[in-house]
């Protein structure tokens, strides 16, 4: 392996070779690392075309090797990567119990359902999930929306993240995408992302993110907590 480290590749210690001894094999951890460097590793734009070729020269590997490395990343790893950007689901808090609300019914609701259906109760549960970006925390703060079977999320507007989500949101909703407010949304998420220490985003990448974020919101362990709690308020 050579010496010469200009990106600051994370040295690895191969477990062998491959069967036709034409390159390192390593362990599924160290494999999952090798895949999050080609794409997380910042590479001057003049390099690009240089940057794969010294990774494989630097863990001799291959294009096989490569392929096996996403394969296995995507099959146990517990982040994502969009773009250059390490993205992962954290822990789940429920900040506040239930808060019970009322919901009228219209005139036509109330003929339709049974009585059953009409004394259904709806509830509001303040709620936060963490995530990360590129292992830097990341809060998102949501009011989850209950009520029988059926359930919404209301995000704040105070975090970072909340506000990548209003975003997305604002510009489906207004069609700002190619509004110049827009832009300059755009570049004030990237200057609070800065001071951070995380790479700037473009559009398609927040959109990608905020997918990500809706998709990891509620996850089995937060449902069947709010289910428990459910069930002690009945």
């Amino acid at each position: 392996m050579t010496h010469n480290n200009p990106y600051n590749l994370i040295p690895l210690q191969p477990t062998g070779r491959n069967e036709t001894n034409t390159a390192n094999t390593y362990s599924p951890e160290d494999m999952i690392t090798i895949y999050e460097q080609q794409f997380l590793t910042e590479v001057p734009e003049d390099k690009l075309t240089e940057f794969l070729p010294f990774l494989k020269a630097f863990y001799d590997i291959d294009n096989h090797t490569l392929d096996v490395s996403a394969i296995i990343f995507d099959a146990i790893a517990d982040s994502c990567i969009i773009y250059n950007h390490k993205v992962k689901a954290g822990r789940y808090e429920i900040l506040e119990g239930l808060v019970k609300e009322d919901i009228e019914a219209d005139a036509s609701e109330v003929e339709s359902e049974s009585a059953e259906e009409e004394q259904v109760q709806a509830y509001t549960l303040e709620c936060k999930r963490t995530f990360f970006i590129n292992d830097i925390e990341m809060p998102y703060h949501f009011n989850l929306f209950i009520h029988g079977d059926s359930y919404s999320t209301l995000t704040k507007r105070d975090s970072l993240l909340e506000k990548m989500y209003w975003f997305v949101s604002d510009s489906f909703d207004e069609q700002l995408l190619d509004n110049s407010d827009a832009t300059e949304s755009l570049e004030s998420i990237n200057e609070q992302l800065a001071s951070l220490g995380i790479r700037e985003m473009d559009l398609t990448t927040i959109h990608e993110l905020v997918d990500y974020i809706e998709d990891s919101l509620i996850d089995d362990a937060m449902a069947d907590a709010v289910n428990k709690l459910l069930d002690e308020a009945e």
